[in-house]
C-alpha cells in the first residue's frame, strides 16, 4: 500500500480531518489529539495493512506504523490541512488530566526532536570514540567543526523546545524563541560565568546556566501562551500584533530569569539527583528494575517522563547513568522476537518476527512488541526477564551515556566515554539480555498460530461433514438493497445482543423490502414497520425496518401483505420513505434476524459492503426436521 493511500485511510478512520486537533509523530507512531475519540474506528485501523497497532495513552490516539512514520506523516500533510498550524481547530471533547496530561505534554514537546536528537547523539558518541582512541585531537579544527554540528542541538535545546512547546500550547513560536534566546544570550552567559551580582530593578536575580536545560523554557512558554491569549483578547485589533509581543518579552524574560529558570533548574537537578542516588545505593537492583520496566513504560507512554531527566543529567553532569540500563530492555525484546522467529512454524509470523528483530536492533521496538511478543504473551515476559538480567549487569558496570539518543546498535557510541569505562559492561549486558530472552522464548514456547490453524481446519472439516449430512440448509436472499452493517453495531440492544436471534443488518439505500425466499407471511405488524416470514423448510426471518420506528404509528410505511399470504422470493412486501423516517429522527438501519437460530448449527453471513436485492445474504446450515406440515 502506498504511503498516500495509507495516509488517506488513517485520516478517514480517525474520524476525518475535522476530528483532528493536532498531530505529531515520534520514531514509530502518529500521535493524534482528537476532538472525539469515539469517532475513530480503532478496530478497522488495527486491521488496516501497514498499521502495526493502535494505542490510546496520555490523551493521545496513537497509530503505530513503524519506521515509515515520517513518510506517512508527510503524506497526511499533503492530503489534508491537519499539519497547518494556521488553521483554526476546535479543542478535543475531553483532554487528558493528571499523569496522562503531563505525559501528553512531554511527548508532544519532545517527539518532533527525537530524530535529530538521535543523529546528533550518534555523531557526538563517534567523536568521543575518535578522541579517546587518538584518531582526532580535540584541538583540531576538524574536530571542532564536527563537535559543533553534534553539540549545537543540545547547547541550543531551549530554542528548539520553545518551538515545540509553543506549537503544543498554541503560542507565538517566534516570541517563545526570543525568550529562549535571552536565556542563553552572550551577555547573560557572561554575567553567570563571571559571578557578577545581578538584579532586576533591585530584585536579586539568581543566574543559572540555561544551555541544554529543559524545564525552565517549557514552564516559561506555557505561561507565555496563557498571557498571549489574554493580551490578544483585551488589546485592540490595530495594536495587538506588536503590543502583545512587547508585553510578553518585557514580562516573560525577567520573570523566567527570576522565577521559572531557577525553579526549573532546581527541580530538574533534584529529580536527576534522586535517580543518581538510586543507582548509587544499588546499581545492580536499580539497573534490573530499569531493564525490566522500560518497555512496559513505553507501552503506556510513561517513558516520556524520564526523557527530560536523561537530557538534564547529560547537561548537568556531562553523563547519565540511568539510561544505559534501559538499553537492555530494547535488546531483550529484540531477542524475544528472534526466539519467536526460530520457534514458529507459521511462515507469516516467522517473516514478521524476522523483520521486527532487524528493526528492533536499531532501537525501533514497536513492530516487535505490538506485532510479535505482546500478542503471544510469553515472549514478552521472556523479554522483561532478559531486560532485568541485562539491566542488572549494565547497572553494576556503571555504564554512562554521554549524549542523547534512542538506544540501539547505531547509538552504542554515546555510551563510550573517556577510557571506555563501563562500555564492556554495556556490551555484555545487551548480549546477555538478547540471549536470555531468546532462549526463554524458545524454551517457554507460545501458542503458535500454526496450531490454531490446524484446529480451525479440523473444526471446518467437521462442520463441512455436518453440513453434508444436513437434510435442509437454507439460503436467505437479501430483502433490501444497501450497505451491510454488523448486527452488533445496531443501536438497539434487543438486536445487537443477539437476544432476538442471529442475523445481519442493512443500512437501506432503497425503501423496498422483498421476500427473501419462497414462504408464508406469519406476522404483518399493524404499524407496518416490520414483518416475519417463514420459508418452506422452516426458517423464520424477521425484517425490522429501522430502530424504534414503531413510534411512527405506520407513517412513511406502505404494506403490501397480510398474515397468511404465500410469497415468492423477490415479491414486494413493504415500502418505506427513508428520507422522511430520518427526518423524524429515527435510524433506518434494518436488522434481518433468524428468530429460530437455535434450530441451526450455523448462521453464516455471505457478503460485506454493498448488497443488492435478491443477492445471497445468509446461509443457515444444519437445520433438520423443520419442514412445515
Amino acid at each position: 500500500m502506498s504511503q498516500e493511500k495509507l495516509a488517506k485511510e488513517i485520516v478517514e478512520l480517525v474520524g476525518g480531518e475535522k476530528n483532528v486537533v493536532s498531530l505529531v509523530h515520534c520514531a514509530t507512531r502518529l500521535r493524534f489529539v482528537l476532538k472525539d475519540d469515539a469517532k475513530a474506528d480503532k478496530a478497522k485501523l488495527e486491521k488496516t495493512e501497514g498499521i502495526i497497532a493502535v494505542k490510546e495513552n496520555g490523551g493521545q490516539f496513537q497509530v503505530v506504523v513503524g519506521n515509515k512514520v515520517p513518510e506517512v506523516y508527510s503524506a497526511i500533510g499533503q492530503i489534508s490541512n491537519i499539519l497547518d498550524d494556521s488553521s483554526e481547530k476546535e479543542k478535543p471533547s475531553k483532554s487528558a488530566k493528571g499523569i496522562g496530561g503531563i505525559i501528553d505534554v512531554i511527548s508532544s514537546i519532545f517527539a518532533p526532536l527525537l530524530g535529530v536528537m538521535a543523529g546528533a547523539g550518534i555523531l557526538k558518541g563517534l567523536l568521543l570514540i575518535a578522541s579517546n582512541v587518538g584518531w582526532l585531537e580535540t584541538t583540531e579544527t576538524t574536530y571542532k567543526i564536527l563537535f559543533a554540528a553534534a553539540d549545537s542541538l543540545f547547547y541550543f535545546l531551549p530554542l528548539l523546545l520553545a518551538v515545540t512547546t509553543a506549537r503544543k500550547f498554541k503560542g507565538n513560536m517566534f516570541v517563545a524563541m526570543t525568550i529562549a534566546g535571552a536565556l542563553i544570550y552572550p551577555s547573560i552567559v557572561t554575567l553567570k560565568a563571571e559571578g557578577t551580582p545581578t538584579d532586576f530593578f533591585g530584585i536579586p536575580v539568581i543566574l543559572m546556566n540555561y544551555s541544554s536545560t529543559v524545564i525552565p523554557i517549557i514552564l516559561a512558554v506555557i505561561v507565555m501562551s496563557k498571557l498571549e491569549k489574554f493580551f490578544n483578547k483585551v488589546l485592540h485589533e490595530s495594536v495587538k500584533n506588536f503590543v502583545t509581543p512587547l508585553f510578553l518579552l518585557v514580562i516573560m524574560v525577567p520573570l523566567t530569569l527570576l522565577v521559572f529558570g531557577p525553579f526549573g533548574v532546581y527541580v530538574g537537578n533534584a529529580i536527576a539527583s534522586g535517580l543518581v542516588a538510586a543507582f548509587g545505593f544499588s546499581p545492580l537492583l536499580a539497573g534490573a528494575v530499569m531493564g525490566a520496566s522500560w518497555q512496559l513504560l513505553v507501552i503506556f507512554g510513561i517513558h516520556w517522563g524520564l526523557i527530560p531527566v536523561f537530557i538534564n543529567n547529560v547537561a548537568v553532569y556531562g553523563r547519565d547513568g540511568v539510561k544505559p540500563a534501559a538499553t537492555a530492555s530494547i535488546f531483550a525484546q529484540t531477542g524475544a522476537a528472534f526466539g519467536v522467529m526460530l520457534k514458529t512454524k507459521n511462515k507469516k509470523l516467522k517473516t514478521l518476527a524476522g523483520s521486527s528483530t532487524l528493526t528492533a536492533l536499531f532501537g525501533i521496538t514497536e513492530p516487535a512488541i505490538y506485532g510479535v511478543t505482546l500478542p503471544l504473551k510469553r515472549p514478552f515476559i521472556a523479554g522483561v526477564i532478559g531486560g532485568a538480567v541485562g539491566g542488572a549487569i549494565i547497572g553494576q558496570a556503571g555504564t554512562q551515556a554521554f549524549a542523547s539518543g534512542a538506544p540501539g546498535l547505531l547509538t552504542l557510541p554515546i555510551f563510550y566515554g573517556p577510557g571506555g569505562e563501563g562500555f564492556p559492561g554495556l556490551i555484555l549486558g545487551i548480549c546477555v539480555s538478547f540471549v536470555v530472552a531468546a532462549a526463554l522464548t524458545y524454551i517457554m514456547g507460545f501458542k503458535d498460530p500454526v496450531e490454531e490453524e490446524e484446529k480451525e481446519k479440523s473444526t471446518e472439516s467437521a462442520k463441512a461433514s455436518a453440513r453434508a449430512a444436513a437434510s435442509s440448509d437454507q439460503e436467505v436472499l437479501s430483502p433490501i438493497e444497501g450497505t451491510i452493517v454488523d448486527l452488533s453495531d445496531v443501536p438497539d440492544p434487543a438486536f445487537s445482543s443477539g437476544a432476538m436471534g442471529k442475523g445481519i443488518a442493512i443500512e437501506p439505500a432503497v425503501g423496498r423490502v422483498v421476500a427473501p425466499f419462497d414462504g408464508t407471511i406469519t406476522v404483518a405488524f399493524k404499524k407496518k414497520h416490520a414483518l416475519a416470514v417463514v420459508s418452506d423448510t422452516g426458517a423464520e426471518i424477521l425484517v425490522h425496518v429501522g430502530v424504534d420506528t414503531v413510534k411512527l404509528d405506520g407513517q412513511h410505511f406502505t404494506s403490501h401483505i397480510q398474515e397468511g399470504d404465500r410469497v415468492k422470493a423477490g415479491d414486494l412486501l413493504l415500502e418505506f420513505d427513508i428520507a422522511e423516517i430520518k427526518a423524524a429522527g429515527y435510524h433506518t438501519v434494518t436488522p434481518i434476524i433468524v428468530t429460530n437460530s437455535a434450530n441451526y448449527e450455523e448462521v453464516v453471513p455471505l457478503i460485506t459492503g454493498q448488497v443488492r436485492v435478491q443477492e445471497p445474504l445468509l446461509t443457515l446450515y444444519g437445520g433438520k426436521g423443520q419442514e412445515q406440515e
